[in-house]
């Protein structure tokens, strides 16, 4: 609080993909925890609300940006509604054509307003053709924490608590079933196909776990193609559950708080289940670890990737979606029978 015991409200911008959004949450944790003093509003997607429900002293304000807060005019209005919140300062954890122009306008209000450095060069230079130098560069998370150290706010990741788990609900329990068995989560597809393992490859892993009896394998997924292909699988496999479609958001965070393992690509999947501490193992294509998108929290050694003196151009891009010829099968160098043995490594700790 300042002087006068007033709170202080900032406004945080992280309009984008489940992904980037959910990598949030160990900062804003990490800062209610350290400084009692602020209250953070999210301004994001109306589909992540629940990603921050339950949080203390952290409110959502949704932004329309394919109708009501389009384009500039749409903007405007999106920043009027928001001057009537009054903050104190702003954390613009995106950094793209939208959050400069609200910049404008808060800027006409003299609001303090800091912004993510993106560190475009460094990016561009890790997945340039040709040599290059593979070094890990600074967190994304570690890039969120340092936007709020510029308004005065500095935190150490190393204190950030994970979220607690989250009591099943009777509609979750009602398609996931009980019994006694350790859940795996598998969210088997990601946005680009430069980073999505083959689910022919996918279907030897998940067998391979099928068979133990040990273990129940929860599917995840969305749209109307993914849910149709896990339909398939979980009617192969006596132990698997496909649960895209079936869920919200917010009861799918239900469930993957209370897995004991989650199998990701290097997707929105691995970074919520890593924010509740689950153990999380992902796999890697054309992406790399090293780009400063790893889910917060887990040991590297959770990272299987692919061959690079196969592919030595990897990684090639930041998102997966720049995929060189002769690349398309890069992730076929990740063995099945090395993803079941880190799983099973995994989950008899």
């Amino acid at each position: 609080m300042d002087k006068k015991g007033k709170r202080t409200h900032i406004l945080v911008i992280r309009l984008s993909a489940l992904g980037d959004v959910a990598m949030t949450v160990p900062i804003i944790r990490c800062l209610t925890d350290k400084y009692p003093e602020i209250h953070l509003t999210v301004l994001t997607k109306k589909s992540f609300l629940p990603i921050f429900l339950g949080m203390e002293r952290v409110t959502v304000f949704t932004a329309d940006i394919h109708k009501a807060h389009k384009g500039f005019v749409g903007l405007w209005r999106l920043y009027k509604a928001l001057k009537g919140l009054h903050f104190d300062a702003v954390a613009d954890l995106h950094n793209v054509l939208r959050s400069n122009v609200l910049k404008r306008y808060f800027a006409l209000e003299r609001v303090p307003f800091s912004q993510i450095a993106k560190g475009r060069r460094e990016k561009r230079a890790l997945t340039k053709a040709g040599a290059k130098k593979l070094e890990p560069l600074k967190s994304t998370h570690q890039r969120y924490a340092d936007v709020f150290a510029q308004l005065g706010f500095p935190i150490d990741l190393s204190e950030a608590k994970f979220l607690k788990r989250k009591q099943l609900s009777e509609q979750v329990l009602q398609v996931v079933g009980k019994d006694a068995k350790k859940w795996i989560g598998i969210a088997p597809f990601a946005a680009h196909e430069g980073k999505m393992y083959p689910l022919a490859l996918m279907k030897q892993v998940i067998k391979a776990c099928n068979d133990t009896e040990k273990y129940k394998i929860l599917l995840f997924g969305g749209g109307a193609k993914e849910i149709e292909r896990l339909d398939s699988i979980s009617n192969t496999f006596e132990n698997a559950i496909n649960v895209a479609g079936k869920l919200s958001l917010s009861e799918e965070l239900e469930l993957i708080s209370n897995l004991d393992l989650m199998l990701s690509m290097d997707s929105g999947n691995a970074h919520m289940a890593a924010n509740y501490g689950i153990p999380v193992i992902t796999l890697w294509g054309v992406t790399h670890p090293y780009a400063g998108f790893y889910p917060f929290g887990q040991p590297l050694e959770n990272a299987l990737l692919a061959d690079r003196s196969k592919y030595p151009l990897i990684p090639t891009s930041v998102y997966g979606n720049k995929v060189p010829k002769g690349y398309e099968k890069v992730m076929e160098t990740i063995r099945p029978e090395e993803v079941v043995e880190k799983l099973f490594e995994q989950l008899e700790a």
